[in-house]
């Protein structure tokens, strides 16, 4: 049996190579050519030949362009020979908008994940931004849709650097990964309540907690402008803690955010590689080869 193919573009050849490396021989990384014209159009070339299991490595920040390379390369992937075609997304893109709050607007986590399910077989991703949604089945309906999460390896991280740590979600919805990362390692937890105004405006309310002295990690699924997160490590520092260090799945961080969070008093901030950045200190791709081997890809 041809061993499986893992498309990637040079952008992304580092994850996609540490992917392949754990995966071991039954998986081949090869790299599609991107050529972009002066009016803006894409132009890609793939291998000439594909077997019939195909993994597309594609992490969808910044995404718009990246969702007209998907079409074009899955497409191509099904005419060269693939069969069975996976994607292989960190971070998924588009999931926020899962209603219309206003007349007119685009539901755009049903309209994107629609459009992947009709190309791949497979999803898998690191986790999604899900609100009212409760599955990634539901936003991304393909037949096999897979997640993982950052929060394990992230605590493992933290009880290494932090023994002592007291784990804080910054809003209701960091819950999930804060109690997924307590638990393991047997961490004090606690999660604020968030109110927000705007992209930029938010408000933050902690919890009924004793603050003096302790040692507070700031855990999330991503982290953006900053503001958040900064408001919330003012406030335990404020109230006493020792220090404030952040961890999050996915380093968004927009222009500034990082000299957001330190100007807050923030000490570290440490991130998975879903997102390359600058902060990154937790490899995903083990976590990444494990998923894919129990949904029955990349089998020798």
């Amino acid at each position: 049996m041809a061993p499986t193919v893992l498309l990637h573009f040079a952008d992304e050849a580092p994850a996609a190579h540490a992917l392949a490396d754990v995966l071991g021989g039954a998986v081949a990384p090869l790299e599609i050519e991107r050529h972009r014209f002066p009016d803006g159009e894409l132009k890609l070339r793939l291998p000439a030949t594909l077997p019939e299991e195909v993994l597309v490595w594609r992490g969808l920040q910044q995404p718009n362009d990246k969702l007209v390379e998907l079409l074009l390369t899955a497409q191509t992937a099904r005419q060269l020979g693939a069969r069975r075609l996976a994607l292989v997304a960190p971070y998924l893109a588009y999931m926020r908008q899962d209603m219309a709050f206003r007349p007119g607007e685009a539901v755009s986590q049903r309209i994107v994940g629609g459009f992947l399910a009709q190309l791949f077989d497979a999803v898998l991703t690191v986790d999604p931004h899900l609100h009212r949604v409760a599955t990634l089945g539901e936003a991304v309906p393909v037949p096999q849709p897979l997640v993982v999460s950052g929060a394990p390896a992230l605590a493992d991280w933290i009880a290494r650097e932090r023994p002592q740590a007291l784990l804080l979600g910054p809003d209701e919805e960091s819950a999930q990964w804060v109690a997924q990362a307590a638990d393991r390692h047997g961490l004090d937890r606690a999660v604020c309540r968030k109110v927000r105004h705007g992209d930029r405006q938010v408000d933050v309310e902690l919890p009924p907690q004793d603050w003096r002295d302790r040692q507070v990690v700031i855990l999330d699924d991503m982290a953006s402008t900053g503001h958040t997160v900064a408001r919330a490590a003012r406030l335990v520092l404020a109230a006493g803690a020792r220090s404030v260090d952040v961890a999050v799945t996915h380093a968004l961080f927009a222009d500034g955010a990082l000299d957001t969070l330190h100007d807050a008093g923030i000490d570290q901030v440490w991130s998975t590689d879903c997102i390359p950045h600058a902060t990154n200190v937790v490899p995903m791709a083990p976590v990444l080869a494990q998923a894919l081997k129990a949904a029955g890809w990349c089998l020798p």
